[in-house]
C-alpha cells in the first residue's frame, strides 16, 4: 500500500488546488465505507478540505472499533497533519501502530509519520528506513531541512550498501544543493568510475546546474579522461547546459575523430552557429562536412547557402547542398535551382535534385524539368518529381501524358 501513498500524496496536492479531492476518493469509496456513516462522512469532508469535521468523523468510526477503525485512524492522521496539529497526528498513527498492529495501513502510516516530521523540521533520517519507498519519502522531507544537515546523510547514503533507486534520489536531492561540500561529493562521483550509472548520472546533473564552477570541473575530468564513454557524456551535458565555448574548445583540441564529431554535433544543438563557422574556417575535410551536415539542426540556411554557392570543393557544396535539402521549405528551394542551373558538377546537380525531392518542391524540379535540355538528366528530373505530391507536378504530367 506504500505507492497507493505516494501517489496519494501527489494526486491530493493538484486536487487540492483545484478544490477538490473526487477522483482519490472514489479509490478508497468501499462497500465496508457505504455501512458506516461516519467514515463516509469523514470522506465527504476530507473531499471538501473541512479538516476539523473528517477528524471528528473518523474518530468516531475509531472509537466504534468498526471494521474501518485502522482506516479511519490513518485518515485522521492525515487530516490532523493538514491543519497543522503535527502532534495529534503523530498521536494517531501510534493509536493505529499500538491498536493494529497488523493492519494493511501500518505501512502507509509509517509513511505518514515521515511526511509528518519532515512537517515540523525534524525528518526522519532516511538511512534509518530499511525501506526503499520511506527513504525515498524521507530524501524529499530533506529538500525542505538545512543543507548544512542534510549533506552528511546523503554522502553516507550515497557510500552505503542501499539501492541504486535511493541513491539516484539521493544525487538528484544533492544537486539541489548549492554548498560548496555538495558541489565536492557531486564531483568526486562524477571522478568515480566504480559505479558507472552512478558517474553518469552525476556528470548529467553537474551540466543541469550550469555554473562556471561546474563547467570547470567537467572540462577537468575530460581533460584528465581517457574514457570515450565518459567524455561523450560530458559533451552532452555541455550541450544541455549551452556551454557553447568548452564545446567548441573540444571540437578544436580532441584528439578522437569521433569525439570531435560528436563535439561538432554537440555545438549544433546548442544553436552555436557562430562558433561552428569560426571552425568551419581551420578544420580539415572530414570534419567540414560534418559541420555542414551539423548547421541544418539550427536553420542556418545562410551559411549553407553561402557554401553550397562558393564552395571551390565540390564534395563540400553536395555537403551543403545536403543539408539544405533536410531543411525542408526552409532550405531555400529557389537558391538550389539556381546552383542547379550555374552548377556544370554533375554531382552537385544530382544532390540539388535529390535536396528538392527531401523538400517535396515539385514546383522547382518542374522549372528545371520544363529548362533542360540533356534527356538523360530531364530523365532523372521526372523520376524525383514522380514521388512528389503537387499540383504542379501533376499539371506537367497531365502535359506529358497529352
Amino acid at each position: 500500500m506504500i505507492r497507493t501513498t505516494f501517489v496519494f500524496f501527489a494526486l491530493a496536492v493538484a486536487l487540492v488546488a483545484q478544490g477538490g479531492l473526487s477522483p482519490w476518493r472514489q479509490g478508497f469509496q468501499t462497500q465496508k465505507a457505504a455501512q458506516d456513516p461516519d467514515y463516509e462522512k469523514g470522506l465527504r469532508a476530507l473531499d471538501a478540505r473541512q479538516w476539523d469535521q473528517a477528524i471528528a468523523a473518523f474518530n468516531a468510526t475509531a472509537e466504534n472499533r468498526s471494521a474501518l477503525a485502522d482506516a479511519a485512524l490513518y485518515w485522521k492522521a492525515y487530516a490532523e497533519m493538514r491543519s497543522g496539529r503535527y502532534d495529534r497526528a503523530l498521536e494517531a498513527i501510534s493509536d493505529l501502530r499500538s491498536d493494529f498492529p497488523s493492519s494493511k495501513w501500518a505501512k502507509d502510516a509509517q509513511a505518514l509519520e515521515v511526511e509528518v516530521q519532515g512537517q515540523t523540521g525534524a525528518p526522519v533520517n532516511p538511512a534509518s528506513q530499511n525501506d526503499d519507498e520511506l527513504k525515498l519519502l524521507a530524501l524529499n522531507s530533506l529538500m525542505q531541512s538545512d543543507p548544512a544537515q542534510a549533506v552528511p546523510i546523503l554522502q553516507k547514503l550515497l557510500a552505503g550498501n542501499n539501492s541504486e533507486k535511493v541513491k539516484e534520489r539521493a544525487l538528484f536531492v544533492l544537486m539541489q544543493n548549492s554548498s560548496p561540500d555538495a558541489r565536492k561529493i557531486l564531483s568526486d562521483l562524477a571522478r568515480n568510475s566504480s559505479n558507472p550509472g552512478l558517474q553518469m548520472k552525476a556528470i548529467r546533473y553537474m551540466g543541469m546546474m550550469g555554473g562556471q564552477d561546474s563547467l570547470r570541473e567537467l572540462a577537468s575530468i575530460y581533460k584528465s579522461s581517457s574514457d570515450s564513454h565518459l567524455k561523450r557524456a560530458i559533451l552532452q551535458s555541455y550541450m544541455q547546459s549551452g556551454a557553447r565555448d568548452f564545446l567548441l574548445n573540444a571540437a578544436r583540441t580532441e584528439q578522437d575523430p569521433e569525439l570531435r564529431r560528436d563535439a561538432i554535433r554537440q555545438l549544433a544543438l546548442t544553436g552555436g552557429q557562430d562558433e561552428l563557422w569560426q571552425l568551419y574556417q581551420g578544420s580539415p575535410m572530414e570534419e567540414k562536412k560534418t559541420i555542414l551536415q551539423s548547421m541544418f539542426l539550427g536553420g542556418n540556411s545562410q551559411r549553407l547557402v553561402e557554401v553550397a554557392r562558393s564552395e571551390k570543393d565540390p564534395t563540400l557544396r553536395v555537403a551543403a547542398i545536403k543539408s539544405l535539402g533536410l531543411m525542408g521549405s526552409n532550405g531555400r528551394g529557389d537558391v538550389l535551382v539556381s546552383i542547379y542551373r550555374s552548377d556544370s558538377n554533375p554531382e552537385v546537380r544530382n544532390a540539388v535534385l535529390n535536396s528538392l525531392f527531401l523538400q517535396q518542391n515539385g514546383k522547382a524540379l518542374v522549372d528545371l524539368a520544363r529548362s533542360e535540355r540533356d534527356p538523360e538528366m530531364k530523365k532523372k528530373i521526372i523520376e524525383k518529381m514522380a514521388l512528389v505530391h503537387s499540383k504542379e507536378v501533376t499539371d506537367y504530367m497531365m502535359e506529358l501524358l497529352k
